[in-house]
């Protein structure tokens, strides 16, 4: 491990568990434990995963007209929100595409944001920039953890009572075994659970207390991507990037009538004419046929025709074969077209499938 990385505070308890680490957005993380992805991965649907994502943003706008001055740089309506509702959305450039997706939560002081690890920088001086400097404020010393999977209510609820009556997408201030977070009813696995905040001193001891349950093991940032996956949620960078826009990502929804209607956020043009027009080209599941996985890049193919290209794919250990998504021409996007992927120098069968390739199982 370079010596530059820098370390979560999860990061000597890693070691402990037998972690592999890798390097990600400047971190030292780990990739998976002894059990493995697969078995972490299977883990996580049966029982409860514990994630340590403290690489995410989390940032603070304190501003008294935040929510008004986020929604220039969001299409999402945050002015809607109540104390303890979440929203999820992006930041867009002047293309319609997008800058980063990320979490929004409304409470009664600010407005809070988990952003994406690589970038956290970029969207910390866009904020500035758009708020003022004394209106942002990064917490560098908060550590996030997120419990996910059926098991997950169960386990952190005999710590924090009354968390089973928190609802999906809401958030609210807990104290969790006598630690003080503050804890979400989302995730990023299609499975019921939480994201939890606390001080970078509290996290060793959360963690451990959570990993003491029956129904939670550790798991890595390989088996959290192979859960996003099957889940069909997108990936900063693979399947969203500033050439993308939200409407070509199939994201549509994430914009309220509003919104829609009346713009006001970057790129507002072009993302209200395709949904009006539609997009030429759209994100869709892909099911290669045989087990060879189809990484992110591989064309996709109908005759001798290029029409798209997949941005994530990778084995499905709930679906137990390959999966994908990536972007093919309007004409080649509905659910059940053959398609042919470029893997390899060679031909591989495939379909264009609804998504997700697993159920989701947020809380009702």
């Amino acid at each position: 491990m370079s010596q530059d990385q820098k370390r979560t505070p999860l990061y000597d308890l890693h070691a402990e568990l037998g972690a592999k680490f890798v390097p990600f957005a400047g971190y030292a993380m780990p990739v998976q434990y002894a059990a493995g992805i697969l078995k972490e991965h299977l883990h996580t649907r049966a029982g409860a995963g514990l994630f340590d994502v403290t690489h995410m943003g989390q940032v603070r706008l304190i501003a008294p007209d935040a929510a008004e001055r986020l929604e220039a740089l969001v299409p999402g309506d945050i002015t809607a929100l109540a104390a303890g509702e979440m929203r999820y959305t992006m930041f867009t450039n002047g293309r319609g595409g997008v800058l980063d997706d990320l979490m929004v939560t409304r409470r009664a002081d600010d407005v809070f944001l988990v952003v994406n690890a690589g970038c956290k920088d970029q969207d910390i001086a866009l904020l500035r920039d758009a708020l003022g400097a004394a209106g942002v404020a990064y917490d560098e010393d908060r550590a996030l953890l997120a419990l996910q999977g059926p098991g997950a209510v169960a386990a952190l609820a005999r710590h924090a009572p009354g968390v089973a009556d928190l609802g999906f997408m809401k958030a609210a201030a807990l104290t969790i075994a006598g630690t003080k977070a503050w804890v979400s009813r989302s995730g990023y696995t299609g499975e019921d659970g939480f994201e939890i905040s606390v001080a970078h001193a509290d996290a060793d001891g959360l963690a451990r207390t959570l990993l003491a349950e029956p129904e939670v093991e550790a798991v890595g940032l390989g088996a959290r991507d192979s859960l996003r996956l099957e889940a069909g949620l997108c990936l900063y960078g693979n399947d969203l990037t500033p050439d993308i826009t939200p409407i070509e990502a199939g994201l549509t929804w994430t914009i309220s009538k509003r919104r829609r209607a009346t713009g006001g956020f970057s790129g507002d043009a072009v993302i209200q004419a395709q949904i009006a027009d539609g997009p030429a080209r759209r994100r869709v599941g892909i099911q290669p046929s045989g087990r060879a996985p189809a990484r992110a890049h591989t064309s996709v193919v109908v005759g001798e025709t290029t029409v798209g290209e997949i941005t994530s794919g990778g084995f499905g250990p709930s679906v137990g074969g390959p999966v994908a998504m990536g972007y093919v021409d309007r004409a080649h996007a509905k659910a059940g077209t053959e398609i042919v992927l470029d893997i390899r120098g060679k031909r591989h069968a495939a379909a264009v499938v609804k998504m997700p390739f697993v159920p989701h199982r947020y809380a009702k």
